[in-house]
């Protein structure tokens, strides 16, 4: 899972960077407002976690501009301001959850889980079952129907990607950003090469999931016993 963290005090974003890639997260990090438009008008993110008070652009400002244009990751609002009516603010203009200064990582960590449940999945904060596979986040282990197997860093994230998306077609772009992100120059050939050791893997243990290509568009994650 993917988080766009927006928190312009060096020193907090270091510490919640370090707890949330310890639970098994990959955390983008931002300190000022312009730079977190930027990020989260990628769309590539699961959670974005923002504070209120920012240079440049006040998080209130950067909600208000992303859901006009369309993008509708959740977004937990992080803020030492907790009044009623500052809640009610930052609800209204469209955040998902808000979460007032300070405040336990278990807190914060249980507020992801709660936004980021999907449908038609099985999840907790360890792992994630879809058709006949579980992907233990925790042990990096794929299991199916005939065995299980370890993945990569990089096989994971773009297995993650697809179990969150199920059934969803995915654009090449969107696969690059989500698994290598924003800033990363790496080429198509690449994302191609880890489709192929993915479909191996779902092979290998002998899942009905396939990753199907979609002609000029990109990739979908399909049960094929249902087809």
């Amino acid at each position: 899972m993917r988080i766009l963290l927006v928190e312009d005090d060096e020193s907090l974003n270091e510490s919640l960077s370090f707890q949330l890639e310890a639970e098994g997260f990959t955390v983008d990090s931002c300190f000022d407002g312009e730079e977190a438009c930027y990020y989260g008008e990628q769309n590539i993110y699961d959670v974005i976690l923002l504070d209120r008070m920012l240079p440049h652009m006040e998080g209130t400002e950067i909600l208000t501009a992303l859901r006009r244009k369309g993008i509708a990751t959740p977004v937990i609002l992080l803020t030492a301001l907790g009044t009623l009516s500052d809640k009610i603010t930052g609800l209204d203009l469209g955040a998902d959850d808000y979460l007032v200064k300070p405040f336990a990582i278990e807190e914060l960590l249980a507020r992801i889980r709660c936004i980021t449940r999907r449908p038609n999945t099985l999840s907790n904060d360890k792992s994630i079952t879809v058709s006949d596979i579980t992907w233990q986040m925790d042990q990096d282990r794929l299991t199916g129907p005939s065995g299980s197997c370890t993945l990569s860093k990089r096989e994971a994230s773009l297995l993650e990607t697809f179990l969150r998306r199920y059934n969803q077609t995915l654009s090449r772009s969107l696969l690059l950003l989500k698994v290598w992100g924003p800033d990363s120059d790496v080429e198509d050939g690449n994302l191609d090469n880890y489709i192929h050791f993915l479909r191996r893997r779902l092979k290998g243990i002998g899942s009905c999931l396939q990753i199907k290509t979609i002609r000029g568009i990109g990739y979908c994650l399909q049960d094929e016993s249902n087809t």
